[in-house]
C-alpha cells in the first residue's frame, strides 16, 4: 500500500463527502465541511490516496479563525474534521495527515491550531489545553486544545480570544 498525502481538489470533493458520511455516526462534519467551504473560511484541506487502489484513504481539514492574544490579531485555525476510511485506520493514516498540514500551516504563517477533541490523541502532535485555557470561547473546556505552530513562539501566558468561523455555531445550534 503506498499512501500519497496531497491537497484535496475538486474531483476529492464528491469522496470527501462520502467518507465523512460513513465516518460519524451522523452527517455534521459532512455538513461542517461543505459549510466552510461555500463560507470561504476553509485554509486546507488534505487527503490522504491510496495510490495502488485508487481509494481515498483520509482526509483533514483546517479553517480560518478570528484570534487574538495580547490584543493582537493572530493567524489561527481550526483542525476539524480528520476522518480515515474504515479499512485504513490504525495504520497512522490521520497523523500523517495532521503531521502533514501542520507542516504547511507553518510554511503559511499560522501562529495557533485549535481542536476541540480527545487531548490523549491530539497532544502527540503538541495540542495541549495549557495553550488553549486563556482564550475565551464558546468550546472553551478540557477537550479545546490549541498548537503553537511557528515553533512555540505562544508562550502560555497569553490571554485573547478565539472565534471559530460562524459554520460551527450552526453546527451546534442544530
Amino acid at each position: 500500500m503506498t499512501i500519497t498525502i496531497r491537497a484535496a481538489l475538486g474531483p476529492d470533493v464528491v469522496a470527501i463527502d462520502a467518507l465523512l458520511r460513513a465516518s460519524f455516526p451522523r452527517a455534521d462534519e459532512a455538513d461542517l465541511v461543505r459549510r466552510l467551504c461555500i463560507d470561504g473560511d476553509m485554509v486546507l484541506v488534505l487527503v490522504a490516496v491510496d495510490e495502488e487502489a485508487g481509494d481515498l484513504a483520509g482526509m483533514v481539514a483546517f479553517s480560518r479563525m478570528q484570534a487574538d492574544a495580547g490584543g493582537k490579531e493572530i493567524a489561527a485555525v481550526a483542525l476539524a474534521p480528520v476522518a480515515v476510511a474504515a479499512a485504513y485506520r490504525r495504520q497512522g493514516v490521520a497523523e500523517a495527515l495532521i503531521h502533514a498540514g501542520i507542516e504547511r500551516l507553518e510554511a503559511e504563517r499560522v501562529v495557533l491550531c485549535f481542536v476541540l477533541g480527545e487531548p490523549g490523541f491530539y497532544e502527540r502532535f503538541g495540542f495541549h489545553a495549557d495553550y488553549a485555557k486563556n482564550f475565551t470561547s464558546p468550546y472553551a473546556g478540557e477537550q479545546l486544545l490549541a498548537l503553537p505552530v511557528q515553533g512555540g513562539l505562544m508562550p502560555c501566558g497569553v490571554r485573547g480570544e478565539a472565534r471559530h468561523a460562524s459554520a460551527f455555531a450552526r453546527l451546534a445550534a442544530e
